[in-house]
C-alpha cells in the first residue's frame, strides 16, 4: 500500500502564497509520476500539475501556469506545490496523486488539504 499525506493548506488572502507538501510512505514506486489535483466546492476534480519520476517532464493546467510550481524530492518521497498570487478561484481541496506505471495505470490519492482564498 502507498499512503499519501498532504499538508500546508490554510486560509489566505488573495495574492498570498502557500506551499503544499505531499509525503508518500509505505510501498512506494521509484518511477511513478506524482501530481496535484483540486476540487473546488460544487465542481469536479481537476488536474493542476504533475511531475515525472525523474523530473524530466512537468505539466501544468493553463489556469495555474506562471503561479504554481511543482517539484519533488525523490530521496524524501515528497512532492511540493508552491503557489503564488492566489486567487479566490483557487479555493479547493487539493489532492496529491501518485500514478503507478502499470497497464492500465493505477492511482493513489491522499485525503486532501483545504486551501481557502479570501478576497
Amino acid at each position: 500500500q502507498v499512503q499519501l499525506v498532504e499538508s500546508g493548506g490554510g486560509l489566505v488572502q488573495a495574492g498570498g502564497s502557500l506551499r503544499l507538501s505531499c509525503a508518500a510512505s509505505g510501498r512506494t514506486f521509484s518511477r511513478y509520476t506524482m501530481g496535484w489535483f483540486r476540487q473546488p466546492p460544487g465542481k469536479e476534480r481537476e488536474f493542476v500539475a504533475a511531475i515525472t519520476w525523474n523530473g524530466d517532464s512537468i505539466y501544468y493546467a493553463d489556469s495555474v501556469k506562471g503561479r504554481f510550481t511543482i517539484s519533488r524530492d525523490t530521496a524524501k518521497n515528497t512532492v511540493y506545490l508552491q503557489i503564488h498570487s492566489l486567487k479566490p478561484e483557487d479555493t479547493a481541496v487539493y489532492y496529491c496523486n501518485a500514478r503507478v506505471p502499470t497497464t492500465p495505470v493505477y492511482d493513489y490519492w491522499g485525503q486532501g488539504t483545504q486551501v481557502t482564498v479570501s478576497s
